[in-house]
């Protein structure tokens, strides 16, 4: 953070500014102070700032005022922490880091711990630096974790780069890296992987959070292991149960609601039903598209859901603000409105629907009344960044043929099912039809094609699979190259000619999502930097987003941001079953598996 002095560097002034001997830069007078530490709402609360941090929370700071003084009048108005997301990934926003800040200010977002994994597994430590160094000369606290897991699960896909232990150890060097990044290998830590234990070791010396990443229901033998492993906290879980016993292993259990995973819901009821102290539950975004951001909110909305599952408001602000801060150990730095912390609040009427009207973050007003009031410079990626899609061939309906084995009439495929708001997948099984020694997709009952093809070394090698719950009822096709984690390229669809159009009209424009139908183009979102973002302003991508997700409403598809399961569907870390550049992995086992289920012998 390059404009805020440390608080021992200004101290002597915020203590002047205290007892009236100099005065301050702002003054917000007349506030109902939201105390996250004493879990109160104070009424009649002033508050005075020096140098981008709190200097003065009391009664009356009359003393603190001078000519120069900028006086705002909350009002009566609540005066809430600057919010904090405490795992997130800008690229799933598909926009720089510039322009995710520049999305989520407006609505209360002053803190943010990103993990850049996604530019990791194409571009490996430039991709990462790059936004570390972005994030840095942002006007709000954007932190960035090393990511740990690049590729995801060795041995079981290939991604565009490769970090090491040594690549990590560097990272902890680096001003804004605040910790290491999801730890996704859980059965690496589970079973001693000396890689994902020196990650998490160079972490640990470097005195900086490891964040955590067990995506498995089996809270068995396992879970232990992980926990014993060194992971401080965990996103991935779905149930009450999930959040109860990462609580009790003295991990932090964070509650994610994204643009598709909708996972606060059962897991607060630990709180809400269980009794658990929620001092250790952490709210959290981790994906968010463009067009939930700019037209939806942020953390905001993550609080506001959390407040309708029956949450007290202060808790659920405690859970946006201290409880995150605590967990970076960061407390000090923000997370609260105390004296020395930095300057960041917001202003709302009311606490239940949070509605942002004001937001200041190191003292300076930001945003006002959902909007920027002041102007960040967008950011410049480098040309090493860009036209990372590399397929090495024109793609054509017969590449995505799924051969039958010699003489079958039929064939019983394994299917990959899509859960609505959820990260898991189901493994399904389908008896599908063959003609002309061709596998075919059962549209009746909503199992259609979905292919991955490698981007990365110009191979366009394609391995194809089947999938169920889009729902498509026309012919056409969505190709997307955000395909978690190695970032390959992923086409689903129900015609083979819209799947090859797809996939070539994404390697003509160096990377995105585009949906076809009948040989035309619905829609089309550039992603040039690695495959991964946008180069335009956030409105511009959102709007964007929003015609891919009506194009795919006309297509038959009613998930809810089904985008965002799109891309997930190679992400070979959560169960059940995936898609990878190798093959159908089974995620149960963590093993390569046929894509047809031999019959029985029995």
């Amino acid at each position: 953070m390059t404009d805020i002095k440390t608080w021992s560097a200004v101290a002597p002034r915020l203590i002047d500014v205290a007892m009236g001997r100099t005065h301050a830069d702002m003054v917000i007078r007349n506030g109902k102070w939201v105390n996250v530490y004493s879990g109160e709402i104070v009424p009649g609360t002033d508050i005075a700032i020096a140098d981008g941090r709190f200097a003065f929370v009391g009664a009356n700071a009359e003393h603190a005022i001078g000519d120069a003084t900028v006086i705002i009048d909350a009002e009566g108005r609540y005066l809430v922490p600057g919010l904090c997301d405490g795992h997130m990934h800008v690229e799933s926003g598909m926009v720089t880091v510039t322009e995710f800040a520049r999305a989520v200010i407006p609505h209360g977002t002053t803190t943010m711990f990103i993990d850049p994994h996604e530019i990791a597994n194409v571009l490996g430590m430039p991709g990462v630096k790059l936004m570390h160094d972005e994030a840095v000369s942002l006007p709000i606290n954007v932190l960035v974790q090393m990511p740990s897991c690049v590729p995801s699960a060795p041995g079981l896909e290939n991604a565009g780069a490769t970090l090491s232990v040594e690549d990590v150890q560097e990272a902890m060097q680096w001003p804004n890296i605040c910790g290491l990044g999801e730890m996704m290998n859980f059965p690496g830590v589970a079973f001693n992987d000396p890689k994902m234990l020196g990650e998490i070791a160079a972490t640990q010396l470097a005195d900086k959070t490891v964040g955590g990443h067990y995506a498995s229901p089996d809270l068995g033998l396992p879970f232990h292991g992980y926990a014993a492993g060194g992971p401080a906290d965990d996103h991935e879980g779905t149930r009450m149960e999930d959040a109860i016993a990462r609580v009790r292993q003295g991990m932090r259990a964070m509650l994610r609601l994204g643009s598709a995973w909708y996972d606060v819901a059962p897991q607060i009821k630990a709180v809400t039903e269980a009794g658990l102290d929620p001092r250790n539950f952490i709210l959290c975004t981790d994906d968010s598209h463009s067009g939930t951001l700019v037209n939806d909110g942020h953390m905001n909305r993550v609080v506001r859901h959390a407040i309708e599952q029956g949450l007290r408001p202060i808790t659920a602000i405690q859970m946006a603000t201290l409880n995150t801060a605590q967990h970076f150990g960061m407390e000090r730095e923000f997370g609260s409105i105390a004296p020395g912390r930095r300057a960041d609040l917001i202003l709302t009427s009311d606490l239940a629907t949070l509605d942002i009207e004001t937001v200041i973050a190191r003292g300076k007003v930001l945003a006002e009344n959902g909007a920027l009031t002041v102007d960040i410079a967008p950011s410049d990626y480098p040309d090493f960044a860009k036209n990372t899609v590399h397929l090495g061939k024109q793609l054509h309906a017969g590449d995505f043929d799924v051969m039958a084995p010699d003489g079958a009439n039929g064939v019983r495929a394994r299917v990959i099912g899509v859960i609505e708001n959820q990260a898991p997948t189901r493994a399904l099984e389908a008896d599908l039809p063959v003609a002309d020694g061709v596998v075919g997709m059962d549209r009746v009952n909503d199992v259609c094609q979905i292919a991955l093809v490698e981007r990365h070394d110009k191979t366009g090698g394609v391995v194809n699979g089947f999938v169920s719950g889009f729902g498509y009822t026309a012919d056409c096709a969505m190709a997307s190259t955000v395909a978690h984690d190695s970032h390959h390229m992923i086409v689903v669809g129900t015609n083979k000619e819209d799947m090859a159009l797809a996939a070539n009209r994404l390697g003509e424009v160096g990377g995105g999502i585009t949906v076809f139908s009948n040989g035309k183009e619905l829609a089309l979102v550039e992603l040039p930097i690695a495959g991964l973002m946008s180069d335009e302003r956030s409105e511009i991508v959102a709007a964007k987003a929003d015609r891919l997700v009506e194009a795919m409403r006309e297509c038959g598809c009613t998930l809810n941001n089904a985008y965002m399961q799109h891309s997930l569907l190679a992400l070979v870390v959560i169960p059940e079953i995936r898609i990878s550049d190798l093959g159908i992995i089974d995620v149960t086992t963590f093993e390569k598996v046929d894509l047809f289920v031999s019959p029985d012998p029995n």
